[in-house]
């Protein structure tokens, strides 16, 4: 009896699931591999978190991974980098108003690919 998964349809996070195997094979970096199995896990589950969760939980010059959605919902008074699948528009004006930087996680990949100093928020 063979098991058949079900694949998924945006080619985006298909080769960002590939990516971050890939990384964390490359560089030792089980923070991938913990990734890339929160976003082949169904759409339903992944992260929609608000900023007002990331003021609660982050500290300056922090950087937050969201695997998922950021929403805009609260107020962010510190300057965090934060990586996500995807951000509202009233969570970007909100981060970048508060000198924050907004990015996708392949950036961060590509930035930080050891993957220290990055908190994970769901």
């Amino acid at each position: 009896m063979t098991k058949t998964t079900a694949n998924k349809s945006n080619p985006r996070l298909t080769a960002l699931i590939a990516t971050l195997k890939e990384a964390s094979r490359a560089n030792e970096a089980k923070i991938w591999r913990e990734i890339a199995k929160r976003l082949d896990a169904p759409r339903k589950n992944y992260a929609e978190v608000n900023l007002s969760k990331i003021n609660r939980y982050a500290n300056e010059d922090e950087i937050i991974l969201v695997p998922g959605k950021v929403l805009g919902s609260g107020v962010l008074s510190l300057p965090v980098k934060i990586a996500a699948i995807d951000f509202s528009e009233t969570a970007v004006s909100k981060i970048t108003s508060a000198r924050g930087t907004c990015m996708t996680i392949e950036d961060l990949v590509r930035e930080n690919p050891k993957g220290s100093r990055v908190r994970i928020l769901r």
